[in-house]
């Protein structure tokens, strides 16, 4: 299929395009570039692109595709709260406007990044895809918003698919160190010790990136009737853990002490999923595991000498704080006229 790959500078995206060319896609991708600097590591696979806010997208740049994987958006609950506002125009309205003019231009599938954060507030019982929602937050509420609405549109020619992402992991060229296992191990690896801000009660699934990408590429060779607006958590029902047991895991493996935030108290966003219809339906399970995406991270961070003074340039609302302060965003996160002069 010839794919547009939003958001392919990102995180997951800049592992994303690789794999989509050695599954034999025609890959084309899009992004505004706001995480430029924030690389790590080998760099990532160049690929023909088109540089655009996904606000902007017009049916022009939809045309002509067999498929929209949609990554593209404020990637995580801080981010989220940077203001609410921008959260929805970009991860809600952007969302459903890409996938109406996909629909228009006569894209036949559009794969949505959701987020098993769209459970929030869960406990500890195991949901499936059928289990009510309850997001906690402005990035969790945005992502139902957008299952809800493209919905909709889904018909004959035009086939949603919504995958419910576990908490990402992994090493990327677009390295973040605001998820919970690359945090733990950057922490680990450059302090010593690991700090559990929360009690370290909560539940959290988690998956590896290059699963997410292998996931939403099985999407794209499945039959139609298999995947046309159907919902698919994305990970393994082995793979759900408490904070605590994944800085136990990172202790383990890098020999880092484990400390407790003593104000730190329950996190409310506590979830953990079953994965069996992805399985059952598309004959897709994760080849990764917590450890070994641990081991991958420890020999990664070693290899390429990440230093705690580093670190901050892989948190997603560090490097837009910055951003904004020194004038190359807008208070929209668009870039200003200096820096797309410069």
């Amino acid at each position: 299929m010839r794919v547009l790959l939003t958001g392919h500078k990102g995180y997951i995206g800049s592992v994303g395009g690789a794999m989509l060319r050695e599954a034999d896609h025609d890959v084309v991708g899009l992004d505004t570039g706001l995480f430029e600097g924030c690389d790590f590591g080998d760099p990532a696979q160049p690929l023909p692109e088109v540089r655009k806010d996904i606000r902007d997208v017009v049916l022009l740049d939809l045309k002509g595709f067999d498929a929209v994987i949609h990554l593209a958006a404020l990637s995580n609950d801080p981010l989220g709260n940077l203001n609410g506002n921008l959260t929805y125009d970009i991860n809600h309205h952007a969302s459903v406007k890409i996938a109406e003019l996909a629909k228009q231009a006569g894209v036949k599938r559009y794969v949505f990044a959701s987020s098993c954060s769209t459970y929030g507030a869960a406990g500890d019982d195991f949901l499936d895809e059928t289990a009510s929602l309850n997001p906690v937050t402005a990035y969790g509420e945005s992502k139902v918003f957008v299952e809800h609405d493209v919905k909709k549109l889904a018909d004959d020619n035009f086939s949603p698919t919504f995958m419910r992402n576990a908490t990402a992991y992994g090493v990327s060229p677009r390295l973040r160190l605001d998820v919970v296992l690359n945090d733990f191990v950057a922490a680990a690896v450059t302090t010593g010790r690991i700090f559990i801000k929360s009690d370290g009660t909560p539940w959290r699934p988690i998956v590896h990136i290059r699963d997410i990408m292998g996931a939403a590429i099985a999407t794209l060779s499945a039959p139609k009737e298999k995947i046309h607006n159907e919902v698919f958590n994305v990970g393994s029902k082995a793979e759900n853990y408490r904070i605590s047991e994944l800085a136990e895991i990172v202790r383990e493996v890098t020999g880092a002490k484990i400390e407790y935030d003593p104000n730190g108290g329950p996190d409310k966003r506590c979830y953990r999923v079953t994965c069996d219809k992805i399985e059952r339906v598309l004959g897709w399970r994760p080849n990764w595991t917590a450890r070994k995406g641990a081991e991958e991270l420890y020999e990664t961070y070693r290899k390429y000498n990440l230093t705690d003074e580093q670190r901050s340039r892989y948190m997603r609302i560090a490097t837009i704080q910055r951003r904004l302060k020194d004038g190359e965003l807008d208070s929209s996160l668009y870039w200003t006229s200096q820096t797309v002069g410069a």
